[in-house]
């Protein structure tokens, strides 16, 4: 790796995540909710200017497009790590035991004798000032009871991204060279880097589109009274009757940058979207009609996490030879570079160190086991639908390993030390939006596109995950003394109330629950036969896993624009027209993006609530 590219990554990192990490103490923006992260846009925006003046003054110092795309791809990994399914929550889950303790929720009685002494935070000074602020994280006794947290959870941070690492180039052959997914997120990048972009007059058509609607809607942040354009409008509201009141939110809301993407989205995969998420809400509608009350019927959480698994499952299964051929260590004809060799050893690095932390931390063998075999499976569906579709949220909340492995088996299936740990897990697992593989994935699909060495990327992406964990912890506790953290915990609340029911009520085998997520997983399995038997079957397995989660009611009918438009251009214009219009809809994102992050910026700095695109 190249100083050119070493200093910008050393250089931005840590400025990044003190943004992130200040901006989410008073939700002042979460870039990473979303797949396409709009801090990153702005840093490739200001490296492309900025480059394109230093090209003219001394060509030979200009950054190639392979370094500018090897720093976008490492503040986009380290911005995963930072996020708010991330890092953002980490803080919360160390100090929370005992700073939320109670004598009437009796935390500590309960399981405080099982929480690992080395990952959390005692000191009760350290804890008063982390909660009010109004202080500083540079005192010695601040730093002495957070020193050991914070060493013990980056590391164990940093060997789980190897893992997603390794996983990322065991199956980038397969996923980049053989099948060639389209990767619709890393458009926008790789038309910035290579300049053609700003050429074209229709991309300032949409980049002025998505800039006024985002300023007018960041506006209001700070003046109520500016009105906002195309935020949502709750149709659900006009169904107030039994059973067609169970379809739940239903809004209806134009997002520039989910349109945009959505147009670079095969039309079979968004049409299959939009399917799925009124087949998710007829489900609701239905099983009101039943007249069946079991809780949580029609268990739809659970058949989405079993979709999940199911899809990672045959994911993998298509890619068994390269992985096979890896693990053995062995060099194949598309791995000329020894990419899926590095990939094997980062995996079993990432693996041991992971296993490692667990074990000391008190989780046994079976439970290690299961946990972070389905998060794996997880990792890897998440990956392969963000390379495949596009979407623009894969969130899944409350539905991760721990939460299936309680629903199934019973929560007597771990002893109570086993349950703390897998609940202080809860930072990576509460959702998934800001999953790191995904973006370590898409940078390496930037780097084929760019014809970048496949070493020199991987070391930056190392750096950019040692860097990127630092820096958060740094960035957290930096901003956490300054301004407090007393609206903070609610991770902590929901993670540790939630191990509190546990101990208080064991439960067993749940065959209901059982059956869910089987159902989701065949559906997912069948679609995928019915893909391979039938060219023409419409319906596509990554619509049915994405379609039914929280994050995608605020998109949905993005998606469906976007696909009504692309449908119409491509019927009436052919391949030549769709081509000729896609700059449009970049400029729409950059836009819109460009106008995020100034409004981030400003409320981080004005502690401001801005542009949540969900509200």
């Amino acid at each position: 790796m190249r100083l050119r590219v070493l200093i910008p990554l050393v250089l931005l990192i840590p400025i990044n995540s003190v943004w992130m990490m200040r901006a989410s103490l008073w939700n002042a923006g979460y870039p990473t909710t979303v797949s396409l992260y709009y801090n990153c846009i702005l840093y490739l925006f200001v490296l492309v200017v900025a480059n394109g003046l230093a090209s003219r003054l001394s060509p030979r110092r200009a950054l190639s497009p392979r370094d500018i795309t090897t720093i976008y791809a490492g503040i986009a990994v380290a911005s995963a790590i930072n996020g708010l399914d991330m890092l953002q929550l980490i803080g919360s889950l160390v100090a929370g035991p005992h700073a939320l303790a109670t004598p009437e929720n009796d935390w500590l009685g309960l399981f405080g004798k099982y929480l690992p002494a080395w990952g959390i935070v005692a000191d009760r000074g350290a804890l008063t000032h982390y909660v009010a602020g109004e202080s500083t994280f540079y005192m010695m006794a601040h730093i002495r009871a957070w020193l050991s947290p914070v060493l013990a959870w980056s590391a164990f941070t940093i060997c789980l991204c190897l893992m997603m690492l390794g996983m990322t180039l065991l199956l980038n052959a397969r996923w980049v060279a053989h099948e060639r997914l389209s990767f619709p997120v890393i458009q926008l990048p790789l038309a910035m880097v290579e300049g053609s972009l700003f050429r074209a007059p229709v991309m300032w058509v949409g980049f002025a589109v998505g800039a006024i609607m985002a300023t007018m809607n960041g506006l209001h942040f700070f003046y109520p009274m500016i009105p906002t354009v195309g935020r949502p409008i709750d149709l659900s509201r006009l169904f107030t009757e039994k059973p067609l009141n169970a379809i739940d939110w239903l809004p209806v809301a134009a997002h520039p940058f989910a349109v945009g993407l959505g147009f670079l989205i095969p039309l079979e995969l968004s049409f299959s979207c939009w399917f799925f998420y009124f087949f998710w809400k007829l489900e609701r509608v239905a099983a009101a009609a039943s007249g069946i009350r079991a809780t949580g019927f029609p268990f739809i959480d659970e058949q989405t996490t079993g979709a999940y698994i199911a899809f990672g499952a045959v994911s993998l299964w298509s890619a068994r030879h390269e992985v096979k051929r890896a693990l053995r260590f062995r060099s194949s004809d598309r791995d000329g570079d020894g990419s899926a060799r590095m990939g094997a050893v980062a995996l079993v690095l990432g693996t041991v160190g992971v296993g490692i932390f667990s074990a000391r931390a008190g989780l046994l063998p079976v439970a290690f086991l299961l946990f972070f075999g389905f998060y794996a499976l997880l990792s890897v569906a998440i990956g392969r639908l963000r390379a495949e579709l596009g979407a623009p949220v894969h969130d899944l909340h409350f539905a991760g390993p721990e939460r299936m492995m309680v629903s199934v088996l019973g929560s007597r299936f771990a002893n109570p030390r086993e349950m703390t740990v897998l609940s202080m897990f809860w930072f990576f697992n509460r959702a998934y939006r800001s999953h790191p593989m995904p973006t370590i994935l898409e940078g390496y699909k930037l780097a084929d596109r760019v014809d970048s060495d496949s070493r020199r990327h991987t070391t930056a992406i190392v750096v950019a995950i040692v860097l990127g964990t630092l820096a958060g912890f740094w960035g957290h506790l930096h901003s956490a003394y300054r301004f407090g953290t007393s609206t903070r915990f609610w991770p902590a609340n929901e993670a540790y109330g939630r191990l509190a029911r546990w101990l208080d009520t064991p439960t067993g085998f749940d065959p209901s629950m059982a059956g869910a997520y089987g159902v989701g997983a065949l559906v997912v399995i069948l679609l995928s036969v019915a893909r391979t038997r039938f060219l023409s079957f419409p319906f596509h397995p990554v619509g049915f896993v994405v379609s039914s989660s929280w994050g995608m009611n605020p998109f949905w009918f993005s998606i469906f624009i976007s696909w009504a438009i692309k449908s119409m251009l491509l019927r009436t214009g052919g391949i030549g027209l769709y081509r000729r219009v896609v700059p449009l809809f970049l400029g729409a994102i950059l836009g819109e993006f460009l106008a995020d992050a100034g409004f981030g910026i400003a409320g981080t700095l004005l502690r401001v609530p801005t542009y949540l695109w969900y509200g």
